[in-house]
């Protein structure tokens, strides 16, 4: 959910300001992109708000790593499993500080817009199917769900960096609403799922049981909060009032 590509796109910064900073910074940034010399070019590019950006993108990555330790360590022991619940709230606060950063030092770009993107992807699609998956959600059908879960937020992002410029905006630029729910409301979910581990419901004990057991169409129930959550995220006609 990219906030830092300026008024064109979610009431950012703009690329054009107060005597054209913006717009120098974002001509720079190009110029250490697309050049063949010089030692560390990318990582000179970047801007402030993109560090925090990876550090969002870190912070789902490592989520993802505590999940497989989890599946790969003893069962009883949930230790990794709250680890990797953890680091998710983190992701929303960088992802919230980057677009702060941003609009403060009046630099933005679309390098930044598409490192904003990848990064939700990871921390708020990516890593809570895999906390999923571990708490027991390991069915075919149960994968299918879940892997639709995350495809649908891939799809949201996507459209959101295409259609942002449409998105009607208020006198300061902002964007006044977001179309379908943001990304990051899986959070919500990833609270269900640390209530759950705190019951130890997980595993044989998933909440909802399983159904059609045995056979190829096995399933728990539960899964399809996810696929409602993706369908949630994908709608056109729904408007969520921005904060």
């Amino acid at each position: 959910m990219s906030k830092r590509t300026g008024a064109s796109s979610n009431g950012g910064v703009s690329k054009v300001g107060a005597g054209n900073e913006p717009c120098t910074a974002y001509d720079k940034q190009k110029d250490l992109l697309g050049s063949t010399t010089g030692h560390f070019s990318l990582l000179r590019a970047l801007h402030m708000a993109d560090y925090i950006t990876e550090l969002n993108g870190a912070c789902g990555i490592l989520s993802v790593f505590s999940s497989l330790r989890y599946c790969l360590g003893d069962p009883s022991d949930k230790s990794n499993l709250y680890i990797a619940l953890a680091f998710l709230p983190f992701g929303l606060f960088f992802d919230f500080m980057d677009g702060r950063v941003a609009r403060w030092r009046k630099k933005s770009s679309m390098m930044g817009q598409e490192l904003d993107s990848l990064a939700d992807l990871i921390s708020f699609g990516l890593a809570p199917a895999c906390v999923a998956f571990s708490i027991g959600l390991r069915t075919t059908v149960d994968h299918v769900c879940l892997a639709a879960f995350v495809l649908c937020g891939l799809t949201r992002l996507a459209r959101f960096n295409v259609t942002a410029a449409n998105i009607p905006k208020d006198a300061a630029g902002k964007a006044s609403y977001f179309e379908g729910t943001p990304i990051p409301t899986t959070l919500g979910l990833d609270a269900l799922m640390a209530w759950w581990v705190s019951q130890d419901r997980i595993l044989t004990d998933v909440p909802g049981g399983v159904w059609f057991a045995g056979s190829a169409l096995e399933v728990h129930p539960v899964v399809l909060l996810f696929v409602v959550h993706g369908c949630l995220m994908c709608s056109k006609s729904l408007h969520v009032p921005k904060p």
